[in-house]
């Protein structure tokens, strides 16, 4: 996305890649360049203007003076007395005192010259070469790099600011954060991390990244090509600070980097005085301005902001023999750490960390929170040192913790408790968290805009799709003249990708009956359930067709639908009305225009009923023996498994959420219509047809993947309990049909 940043910066930016902006707010958030926003910057650029044209300036103008007076009669004069004795006849006592004059006053200049730079110097606030050997290389974000990038956010020395230092944090303050990164998987969730503090963000940042080479070669590449504005990265070399801690034994997964955070105040720069200090696991949901400003409210010796724990842990009443390391009460967590460096350098922070890991290993041996377990022991013999940040700073998501006590939201209560209801170690977990995930959904895509028929037969195609059938759109607006409600399920880069296709479409671009809901991506399994049902609720029509969007309707369904509408009295009736459903095997198919034709080319081989050769079951109770004759509408009989494509009124139920990916989505929802007493009509008529397609992704895990199909059974049995609880006597039918297939 490219903006233009209006102000004294006259350039172009190129920010937020990678992330969804769809509108002037959310490019904020994303840490995209602005007039207002970057402010500080500007004026930072304004002073460094002016600062560099004064140093080149004054020289310049003395040195024309200074050369223009050495010419007499077009000819050069030298400055030099002896010179001038040597060559000039015109040699006089007075010019000789001129030009020692003019000399006087070059190396006046110079010396002005030289003290400009030492200004320019300080306001610059070059950071020192990092302590004990440990090299830091710096990417901006902006065009340049080095040094001037302090001065360009207005920043000088240390972490002071133009803004002045008041109680709040103001636009043109750097906020410095440190992470230690290590590995591919770390370098996936330090993005994570960095897109969600760019979402919220208002102030220039400086990463400071403590990584291996992995990393570092990972997260380089990513901020050099990613060219966010007002941000700043610096590495630091983990590898040579192993040395520092690999004196420590550490029972925790994270190995030598977990202890890395407690020689922080000898890594970093030596004049910076104040730094976050985040795990990679840490997402932010605010702006990361509001946790920086707390620093402000740190008193007397306090030097560590820390969240209390909120797990047992450090009690130590977790299991029998359980003996962690001491803390004071529940002990801190060091997800998320505010650190005044230059207070705990003079408090002597590296002896005093170093003094009590090397008491408590004499009885301890190793830790078991890595540095989590040194810093509250240091915290036990000091705890003036700690100022006590607010629960919500570090909510920690895991088991046997208080952080539900943390929510201020009522909604993300509900939801946590939700998910703490389900067993992690159920192998079907994740399938089970899938129904209480929330997607991002961006609601009328593309421009919407119709108004149903006046005689309130008007029908709506609902229908969801994700990327790999996106060229199934043209065809059925061909097929289809009434309205479409479709989902897609896509990613932020995906919806661009759609959103230029639509517009290249002319068939597309002439239909504004086709309300298109972007479902972002979320989870492992395609949510086809949660599809369906946003589609169904932003109908505008009293009835809809619930299809799949690799069906082709007959040409002149959607009159002809209207008019069994009618026919059917499905206004003041729980009518489900069949649209009976074929297949080809062929990618070019010569459609048929009517049922005659139709039945044609099922004699001949060239259509068949759908899925009559791998799921029979699905469509037999439509009766296709009895549909080549029909003439009118004729009723039949739910049967176990029995999953039609059915025109119904829009107040019908909504499909069940629990059955994500393949397997028994409609099936699910075609029994809830007969548990609700639907009568099922086929229309005799009516006719779709299913075109050909590699396998999604979904059934081919169903068909590979014995957990997946296990999981799949167990949802199926937990769904017909539920209903038995919903529908009573009536809903025993299920089981027993269940148990007879």
């Amino acid at each position: 996305m490219r903006l233009w940043v209006s102000g004294c910066d006259k350039k172009y930016y190129e920010g937020g890649r990678g992330l969804h902006a769809p509108d002037r707010d959310a490019a904020l958030g994303l840490g995209i360049a602005t007039s207002e926003r970057m402010l500080g910057i500007c004026r930072g650029r304004r002073k460094f203007l002016a600062a560099s044209l004064t140093l080149l300036c004054i020289p310049a103008v003395t040195w024309i003076y200074l050369f223009a007076g050495s010419f007499e009669d077009g000819k050069p004069v030298s400055l030099s007395p002896l010179e001038s004795q040597a060559h000039s006849p015109r040699y006089t006592a007075a010019s000789q005192r001129e030009r020692e004059s003019l000399e006087v006053r070059v190396r006046e200049v110079e010396e002005e010259n030289r003290a400009l730079r030492r200004q320019l110097s300080l306001a610059q606030g070059r950071a020192p070469a990092p302590r004990r050997g440990n090299h830091s290389k710096t990417y901006s974000m902006e065009e340049g790099t080095g040094d001037s990038e302090n001065l360009r956010a207005g920043i000088v020395a240390g972490n002071s600011s133009e803004c002045g230092q008041q109680p709040v944090v103001e636009k043109c303050e750097t906020i410095h954060v440190a992470i230690v990164c290590a590995g591919y998987n770390a370098s996936r969730d330090v993005v994570t991390l960095v897109k969600s503090v760019l979402f919220h963000r208002r102030n220039p940042l400086h990463f400071h990244l403590i990584a291996d080479s992995i990393a570092e070669q990972i997260l380089a590449t990513l901020f050099q090509t990613w060219m966010v504005p007002a941000v700043r990265v610096d590495f630091y070399n983990a590898d040579e600070l192993k040395s520092e801690v690999s004196w420590i034994p550490n029972k925790h997964y994270s190995g030598i980097y977990g202890l890395m955070k407690l020689v922080l105040t000898k890594t970093l720069p030596a004049n910076l005085e104040r730094v976050i200090v985040l795990d990679t696991d840490i997402t932010f949901a605010t702006d990361i301005a509001e946790l920086w400003a707390v620093f402000h409210k740190f008193k007397g010796q306090q030097a560590l902001g820390l969240v209390e724990n909120q797990s047992d842990w450090y009690l130590g009443n977790l299991w029998k023999n359980h003996r962690p390391w001491p803390a004071l009460g529940r002990g801190y967590n060091t997800g998320v750490i505010l650190l005044l460096l230059d207070k705990l350098r003079k408090m002597k922070w590296e002896q005093m960390w170093r003094l009590t890991a090397e008491r408590e290993l004499m009885g301890m041996l190793s830790t078991s929170l890595a540095d989590q377990d040194i810093f509250n022991a240091v915290i036990k013999q000091n705890p003036f040192l700690v100022y006590q940040l607010p629960c919500f700073w570090n909510v920690q998501l895991s088991d046997h913790t208080r952080s539900e006590q943390c929510y201020r939201d009522v909604s993300d209560l509900k939801l946590q408790k939700q998910l703490s209801e389900l067993d992690e170690d159920d192998l079907c977990y994740e399938f089970r968290r899938e129904r209480f995930t929330v997607h991002r959904t961006h609601l009328y895509f593309l421009h919407y805009e119709y108004e149903p028929a006046a005689d309130s037969t008007d029908v709506t195609l609902v229908a969801q799709l994700s990327m790999d059938r996106l060229q199934m759109l043209e065809a059925i607006c061909k097929h289809w003249e009434g309205p479409i409600s479709l989902a897609l399920y896509l990613s932020d880069a995906e919806a661009q990708q759609f959103l230029r296709y639509a517009q290249g479409s002319e068939v597309l671009m002439s239909r504004h009956n086709v309300g298109y809901h972007i479902v972002y991506k979320e989870g492992q399994f395609y949510p086809v359930n949660l599809l369906r049902n946003v589609a169904m609720k932003h109908i505008g029509t009293p009835y809809m067709f619930l299809s799949d969007i690799d069906f082709l309707p007959m040409y002149g369904l959607y009159e002809y639908l209207r008019k069994s509408v009618i026919q059917l009295d499905l206004a003041n009736t729980k009518k489900a009305m069949i649209v009976p459903a074929f297949e080809t095997l062929r990618y070019r198919l010569s459609f048929p225009k009517s049922k005659a034709e139709l039945l044609s080319m099922l004699d001949m081989g060239t259509l068949f009923t759908f899925r009559y050769h791998v799921w029979t079951k699905g469509h037999a109770p439509t009766n296709f023996a009895k549909w080549r004759t029909a003439t009118t509408p004729y009723r039949v009989e739910w049967e176990a498994d029995f999953e039609p494509y059915v025109v119904v009124r829009r107040d019908c139920p909504e499909y069940d959420r629990r059955f994500v990916g393949f397997g028994w989505n409609k099936v699910a929802h075609i029994m809830e219509l007969d548990a609700q007493e639907y009568e099922f009509i086929v229309l005799p008529n009516a006719y779709m047809i299913h075109m050909p397609h590699a396998p999604s992704f979904d059934i081919t895990k169903f068909r590979s993947n014995k957990q997946y199909r296990i999981c799949l059974k167990t949802l199926k049995e937990e769904f017909q309990q539920d209903m038995s609880r919903r529908y009573g006597f009536a809903a025993l039918k299920y089981l027993t049909a269940e148990n007879n297939s």
